[in-house]
């Protein structure tokens, strides 16, 4: 038996497996017609560990995780090597890490098409994925993408300016020196702090703009301040359990980056997956 690696699954996919962008009609995409008026719900940790299940249940059926250490392993690589031959990039390892979860919607928007194809009764392969370029709200799913690069490169330059501001400005000779400094030195631990505290404003934002538009763009017809706002008010009446769920994003993608960020190939999957239940119980 010969299993097919994923540059076969591409090359093996129908002709129309991508097709014009943004070229189905909504009737075609959206067979059955949702609200443009979303109800926003309010959820329990009870609806956390169902939206996990169904994610898991997901994850299983559809293998992405194969896909995934596709796309993981080359992306570790370079990230490491770049790491071991050149000290600048240092001081952003974690950042770059941690900046992983506000980009987490837009990396796992593929997930949700499936979780959606699935949920609408198919049995979806992974390339079908590839198919959500036909959405009508292509444009959208676009914009609120790079919204969420331009906030984890936000990101990025305010965690090089707290290094700047403690440890810097010179560079670190090594990641050994690089460690000591940030754990037993007064600057690193003020680096820490103040890397912890604006990071969370962070969460905050992408938590807000990004937890349920995704989702919600894909799965009816609203435009992109719709989305924006539906999603910033799912988080005001859901502060502790999406905040919970944040955390659980958080918690899962730190693990999931321990060793060499091959662990992503698991929990990025079920997160994904999970994310779209999750929308489903919070938007009605």
């Amino acid at each position: 038996m010969h299993i097919r690696n994923p540059i076969e699954w591409v090359l093996s996919a129908p002709p129309d497996a991508a097709g014009e962008v943004g070229s189905a009609s909504e009737a075609e995409y959206w067979p059955q017609t949702a609200p443009t008026k979303p109800e926003v719900r309010r959820i329990t940790t009870n609806d956390l560990r169902a939206a996990l299940a169904l994610g898991l249940e997901d994850f299983k059926a559809d293998r992405t995780d194969v896909v995934t250490l596709a796309i993981v392993f080359p992306i570790a690589g370079l990230f490491f090597a770049a790491v071991a031959t050149n000290r600048h990039v240092l001081p952003l390892i974690f950042p770059l890490i941690a900046g992983f979860a506000l980009i987490g919607p837009l990396a796992s928007i593929w997930l949700y098409e499936l979780s959606r194809r699935r949920e609408a009764g198919e049995s979806p392969r992974v390339i079908d994925a590839i198919r959500l370029v036909h959405s009508p709200q292509i444009g959208s799913i676009v914009a609120m993408g790079i919204v969420q690069i331009c906030l984890f490169l936000l990101w990025l330059g305010a965690a090089d300016l707290i290094y700047l501001r403690t440890l810097g400005p010179a560079m670190p000779v090594s990641f050994a020196a690089f460690a000591r400094a940030t754990l037993t030195t007064l600057p690193g631990w003020e680096m820490i702090v103040l890397g912890i505290a604006v990071g969370f404003v962070f969460a905050v934002i992408a938590l807000a703009i990004g937890a349920m538009s995704f989702p919600m763009l894909l799965d009816r017809k609203v435009d992109m301040p719709t989305a924006l706002r539906i999603s910033a008010r799912a988080l005001y009446e859901n502060p502790k359990t999406l905040f919970l769920w944040g955390c659980i994003v958080a918690v899962g993608l730190a693990i999931g980056s321990l060793p060499a960020l091959l662990g992503i190939a698991v929990v990025l999957p079920i997160l994904g997956h999970s994310t779209w239940h999750l929308y489903r119980r919070v938007i009605g």
